[in-house]
């Protein structure tokens, strides 16, 4: 009879977290090619379910979306950390952007992967992971360590390292000096809309509600002197 795996070559536990059932079925027979290193021991589709399943199987790593239909990926991920403060979550998506990349981490993840990632990929990263790192997509990796460069040179905009997008920046510093949206879509010759938009990005990304929170935020943060 065979002795056991020992502890640190076992199959790493993984859970997958996606709404959309071709992914899931398709990340297990990824993964089904390396039976020796992973083991698939449930999936979700959403928060509830993930919070559930994460308790029940208490996974090594959790495979998760950033975007769900009912969810958002970002509080599935701090719902699971609260239900089982040791899981590692690896956003794995199609959102190729800093942004994203930034707020999965103030989230607690591990890691955040893109969808176009092969298999080989996948299981190195999830190695890695197993083994304490932070994994990021080679490409959305190089950008970040260009902004970071010109973070260090000034040339950077305020609101950056907490995901704001340089217009959702532009906007932020509007609404701090008093401006009223009209005057915010004047000042940038864009319209109303455009304004709006540009808001509820902010908002969702500062976690608030409203102008005031917002700024709130903005100077809490000294985003702007």
């Amino acid at each position: 009879m065979s002795s056991p795996l020992p502890v640190h070559t076992r199959p790493i536990r993984v859970l997958l977290v996606d709404d959309h059932e071709m992914v899931l079925q398709g990340l297990r027979a990824m993964l089904a090619r390396f039976p020796d290193a992973v083991e698939v021991v449930g999936s979700a589709g959403d928060e509830a379910g993930a919070v559930r399943a994460v308790t029940a199987h208490r996974p090594d790593v959790v495979l998760c979306d950033i975007r769900l239909r009912r969810d958002s990926g970002l509080d599935v991920c701090r719902a699971m950390r609260a239900a089982e403060p040791a899981t590692r979550v690896v956003f794995l998506t199609v959102y190729d952007d800093e942004q994203h990349l930034y707020q999965a981490l103030r989230a607690g993840a591990s890691g955040y992967l893109l969808k176009r990632i092969d298999g080989h990929e996948l299981l190195r990263h999830l190695e890695n992971v197993q083994l304490g790192d932070i994994v990021i997509d080679p490409g959305l990796a190089g950008r970040v360590a260009t902004a970071a460069a010109h973070l260090r040179h000034g040339e950077f905009w305020p609101g950056a390292r907490l995901g704001l997008t340089q217009r959702e920046s532009e906007v932020l510093a509007l609404l701090v000096g008093g401006l009223s949206n009209k005057a915010i879509a004047a000042r940038l010759v864009v319209s109303d809309d455009t304004v709006k938009t540009h808001l509820r990005g902010l908002y969702r990304k500062l976690e608030v509600n409203d102008r005031g929170s917002a700024v709130a935020v903005a100077l809490r943060e000294s985003l702007f002197h």
